[in-house]
Parts: C-alpha cells; structure tokens; sequence
C-alpha cells in the first residue's frame, strides 16, 4: 500500500516513474487516556510516525523524487531540520539520485546520522532555521544552485515543491476513507505550514469531488517560540509573520513565512484556528503519550495533542466531537528529547539475586 493508492490526486507524476517505499495507510487509533481524562468527545491519533523513515515527510519525498526523477534530473538539493532529510535520503538512495541537504544549525544528531545513512551530502549552516534573515537567505542560494540543468530543490513545503506536496494530502484521504465516520477537528503541527495546508487541502478537495459532505474544522498548532502563522490567524490576521525562534521543538523552527500566508486561509475557510503552545506542554504530552497511550512520538509529533488539549481546556471543542491528531514523527528521531523526558528514570545494574 502506498500514496500511489490515490494516483488520480498526483496525476503529475507519470506511473512508470513512480517510486514507492511503502509509505501511507498508516494507523489510526483512539485515545485510552488523555482523550477521556481532557473530556475530549473522541480522540484519535493518526500514525504517521509508523511510515519507512519514521515521519510523515515519506509522503512528500517518493512523490517529490518520482517527479525529480520523471524529469531526467541526477541530483537533488534540500533542507531539513531531520524528517525531510531522512525521507528525501531514502528515497533518492532507492531512485539513484545525488542528494545534498543544508541542515537547520540545530538539526538533532539522530536525525543527522540517519540521513548520513543514506548517503546524502550533508552542511549545517549557522543560524539557518533561528534567524529569519539567514534563512531567507539561505533559501534564496539553495533555490539558485536548484535552477541548475540537472537539479532540483526539493524543499517540503508548497512554494517550494507543489508536486511532493501533493503526496501529503493523501493523509486526507486516508482519514475520509478509513476514518471513524465525520470528523469534527483535526489538530496539525505547523513550522513552515506545508503540512497544515496539505491537510486542509486534501480535505477540500474531497469535498469539491463529492466524497465529503464537509471538511472538518484544520487548527494549525505551533510553538509559542515559532508563532508565524497560529497567532496571526486566532487574531484574524490574513497574514503570516517572520519571527526569531526561540523553541526547542526541532522539526518546527521555521521563522520564516513559507506556507504561512496560505494555511491561514485555509484553516479559517475550514473553520479552524491557530493555537500556540509551550515547549513545556509539549514535553510534558510527549511523555504522556509514551506512558499513557503506547506511543513514541518526538516533541513535534506531540504539538497537535498538546493544542487538541489546550482547546478542550478553552471550550473550543464540543463533548461529542470527533478530533483527529496527528503523530508526525517517532521518538527515535530525537535522542536529547529521550534524554530530557527520562531523566528522572533509572536502570541500575543488579545480580539475578537482586531480582525482585
């Protein structure tokens, strides 16, 4: 089972260059605890961290190479702060295709070995991903080096790469067709926005085509510390903001507006909103998600429960609504965030007397 599944939503992409890794038809399962004990209706988790390469960005990168691929190009240029890098490195190595990333300067180390793994060409570049000007910048160079005759910049967000985005929108169509029935909410991390306004607009274009009646309300949830595009859009601003990032959520420091302008149409036109939330919750849903629900998420993976939370908690969701969130990526991809969420825990070395 793959995004291919849902070919005529990425009819760009002709069918002999399709690369597959087994991407998609990921689970969906109903909360046992912080659903129940926040009084949300019902909560359900969508498991992106179950795809190849641990996140979601499998949906963007076999779509994105395959296109890269169909035109006859040999290399590819990127950036990551992890999960796009690894998901791009996966899928050039299994398509042939050279792979060079310029990593966000706080990249984690475990995401950085896995791209390593792969074989892609990797570079930190200083203050990419904290200071917007940098990144501007650093996008502008990479767009650039990207118009070369046999390359191609793949970046996971609309502006950049339209086409791989259209691999992400089957999460819509996977919900709509596996799903528990209507769905009231879904809650969706955002750093760029890609992800957001994929889900926002495979929805819609569900509802264009008569497979939906209506699209569930799309809640774009950030950092407090990357607040682009969730507090513009609660205060019913049309546009996103560049920031400095200041969270340590990795896979969202994105100060840059990328997607941010779009997702707040979006989102608004679905009838969702923005929410912001604190490194501190996030941890601290991370942690709950590992001890209470069975699922090991990163801090990333963690931010759509933790604004799904927040908005119960302001009376933003009804007792009866259906509330999806989506779990982006696995706990592997962050081993600093392990180390801070298992501190407190210890694991002595004992003779098999000592057993108890």
């Amino acid at each position: 089972m793959s995004v291919w599944r849902f070919a005529e939503r990425i009819a760009a992409v002709p069918a002999d260059a399709r690369l597959t890794l087994g991407e998609g038809a990921t689970p969906l399962i109903e909360s046992v605890a912080i659903g129940p004990r926040a009084g949300i209706g019902r909560l359900l988790f969508k498991l992106e961290s179950a795809n190849p390469s641990g996140s979601y960005k499998d949906r963007f990168a076999v779509v994105a190479v395959s296109a890269v691929r169909a035109a006859g190009k040999r290399r590819c240029v990127a950036t990551s702060s992890g999960n796009t890098g690894a998901a791009l490195a996966a899928a050039c190595g299994r398509a042939g295709i050279r792979l060079d990333i310029a990593l966000v300067e706080t990249a984690p180390a475990g995401k950085v070995l896995q791209m390593a793994a792969h074989g892609a060409g990797l570079r930190r570049v200083r203050g990419f991903g904290l200071d917007a000007e940098i990144t501007r910048r650093s996008l502008e160079r990479l767009a650039e080096i990207g118009r070369g005759p046999d390359c191609s910049l793949e970046i996971s967000g609309y502006r950049y790469s339209p086409v791989g985005m259209s691999g992400v929108e089957t999460i819509s169509h996977e919900l709509a067709e596996d799903g528990p029935g209507p769905i009231d909410h879904v809650f969706v991390e955002a750093g760029g926005g890609g992800l957001t306004l994929a889900v926002a607009r495979g929805f819609q274009w569900l509802v264009e085509h008569g497979r939906l009646p209506r699209s569930p309300a799309i809640h774009c949830v950030q950092p407090e510390g990357n607040d682009t595009i969730a507090g513009p859009l609660r205060a019913g601003a049309d546009r996103a903001r560049e920031v400095t990032c200041t969270t340590a959520i990795s896979g969202l420091q994105v100060p840059s507006v990328i997607d941010g302008d779009a997702v707040i149409a979006a989102c608004r036109g679905s009838g969702g909103t923005g929410h912001a939330v604190s490194d501190e919750e996030t941890w601290l849903v991370q942690s709950r998600l590992a001890r209470e629900e069975g699922i090991f998420a990163e801090p990333a993976g963690a931010v759509g429960v933790a604004g799904a939370v927040a908005a119960e908690a302001r009376g933003e969701i009804g007792p009866r609504d259906t509330v999806v969130c989506l779990i982006t990526g696995t706990g592997f991809k962050d081993s600093a965030a392990l180390e801070r969420m298992t501190a407190a825990d210890d694991c002595p070395t004992v003779t098999w007397q000592e057993l108890a």
